[in-house]
């Protein structure tokens, strides 16, 4: 400026003191770029102006970021450390059922290769028919139970949680040593069932001639009474037994037919007419009402459903026995009564074998605690599941959900509460 005041050129001087200011800021712009590019941000030479000030807070910004990133991969190691040291597999899926993350418990027990098999679709590893229907299922068991890709004699058992965004946590325990106990179990006693039936029916036998005779003196007719209920008992007790191992069984021999479920329900309650303290049993289903499945197996969950209702329903109470259809296909069939009622610590419980909410009530009075557990396998065995819902003093409602694959044809159309006499 002052040169163009000296030559009478002020508008020359304003030109070339801009440029020069211009030439100044665009080499302070490639030094900030330099530094920017070579990551030594404190070596610039950039003097106290704003580009300074700007490269100081850039500075601070990178190593925030750096300290973040170290907790950030710290933390992730741990996690992957944690994970990896789990007995049980984990397998992070997307939306889609594709493999994000696993651990090694995973990779062990189902072959999963990482990063290989990242985004493979779990089923691709994972093949058995009850799995692939697993993933597909709308209403998803809590749990399953299949034999491990690398082998036959290892079981697991695979769960499938929500997880994240839109993400699925399949967790995956072995359970080989469990379905062995289980199977040691069954076999057990189901051969001491067998063993026991042919000695039962011996005494049972004699009792009965002995009863019978004319020249049995009075006085032990009496104990020979109860000799016969206790013998009667135990063989109901090793009948129950041997039904449940059967069912337990998946070997089993099964004769599946389409069933008229209403015929099924009338039948179940013929079999109490007329007999005393007996409250009033009611039929709602409709006439076209089928289930494809063995006929045997849901004739003995309906009578034994309604058994343990009769059995805890007053006389002046009813018991309501219905089908009905589902919003997904599926259908419903439910034993409902106004009797005591059950507490709810005790509703899961109810299905163990030989359980009873009152252990100091008489087995004679209260039956020998096998029937929900017989009802409960019998209905895995059609895929299909119990549910129990009881409200002390006011009832209880056992209701079996049937998936719709099961169900032939189920109209809402009412028949007869008297269907099949009473």
């Amino acid at each position: 400026m002052a040169i163009g005041w000296l030559y009478d050129a002020p508008l020359v001087g304003l030109l070339v003191a801009s440029l020069l200011a211009l030439a100044h800021q665009i080499r302070q712009l490639l030094t900030f770029e330099r530094a920017l590019m070579s990551d030594r941000l404190d070596d610039a030479q950039l003097g106290d102006g704003i580009w300074s000030q700007l490269l100081s807070r850039v500075s601070y910004f990178r190593q925030r970021s750096r300290k973040y990133k170290r907790r950030h991969r710290l933390l992730l190691k741990e996690v992957r450390n944690s994970t990896n040291a789990m007995p049980d597999g984990g397998i992070v899926l997307n939306r889609d059922f594709e493999i994000v993350l696993s651990n090694q418990a995973a990779e062990t027990m189902i072959g999963v290769r990482m990063p290989q098999d990242r985004g493979q679709r779990i089923d691709n590893i994972l093949r058995d028919p009850v799995f692939v229907a697993y993933l597909k299922s709308a209403n998803r068991a809590p749990a399953i139970e299949l034999a491990s890709p690398l082998s036959d004699e290892v079981w697991l058992s695979c769960r499938l949680v929500p997880f994240g965004a839109e993400q699925h946590l399949l967790l995956i325990r072995d359970v080989t040593e469990t379905i062995r106990v289980n199977r040691m179990r069954r076999d057990f006693v189901a051969n001491a069932s067998h063993e026991l039936r042919s000695p039962l029916t011996v005494i049972s036998g004699y009792l009965d001639t002995l009863s019978d005779d004319p020249d049995m003196p009075n006085d032990w007719q009496r104990p020979l009474a109860q000799m016969r209920t206790q013998a009667e008992r135990m063989n109901r007790v090793v009948a129950e037994l041997l039904e449940l191992s059967r069912l337990e069984n998946p070997r089993s021999m099964r004769d599946e037919q389409d069933i008229d479920v209403g015929a099924v329900l009338a039948f179940a309650r013929r079999g109490y007419a007329g007999e005393p303290g007996v409250p009033e049993i009611v039929i709602e289903a409709p006439l076209t009402a089928r289930l494809h499945g063995v006929s045997a197996e849901i004739e003995t969950v309906v009578s034994n459903l309604l058994a343990n209702a009769i059995r805890h329903t007053p006389a002046e109470g009813r018991i309501t026995l219905s089908w009905m259809s589902a919003a997904d296909g599926g259908a419903c069939l439910s034993v409902t009564d106004t009797g005591e009622g059950v507490p709810e610590e005790y509703i899961p419980r109810l299905t163990e074998r030989f359980f009873r909410v009152d252990s100091g009530r008489s087995r004679d009075a209260g039956g020998v605690g096998l029937g929900l557990a017989i009802v409960k396998h019998a209905l895995m065995r059609h895929d299909a599941q119990l549910d129990i819902k009881s409200t002390p003093g006011e009832g209880s409602r056992f209701s079996c959900n049937f998936p719709a694959a099961r169900v032939i044809a189920a109209e809402p159309v009412p028949i007869d509460a008297k269907r099949g006499g009473h």
